[in-house]
């Protein structure tokens, strides 16, 4: 396992809800460093890996519960 992802858990509960122990938005960020989306990699308005807006980046996901 990538040492990036060390405590990741995820859970689906009786309600269909998601429960991570990791902010959407720091997985989604892993993904794009690491997952090569072949729909993407001809397009040059994205900057593939890198969040665009810092203050996003930062801020826990409130849907998503811990």
């Amino acid at each position: 396992m990538n040492e990036e992802l060390n405590g990741f858990d995820i859970k689906i509960d009786s309600f269909g809800e998601i429960k991570s122990t990791l902010d959407i938005d720091n997985i989604n960020k892993f993904l794009n460093r690491h997952v090569d989306d072949k729909k993407l990699r001809d397009r040059d308005d994205i900057d593939k890996g890198k969040v665009t807006d810092e203050s996003k980046a930062d801020k826990p996901n409130k849907n998503i519960k811990k």
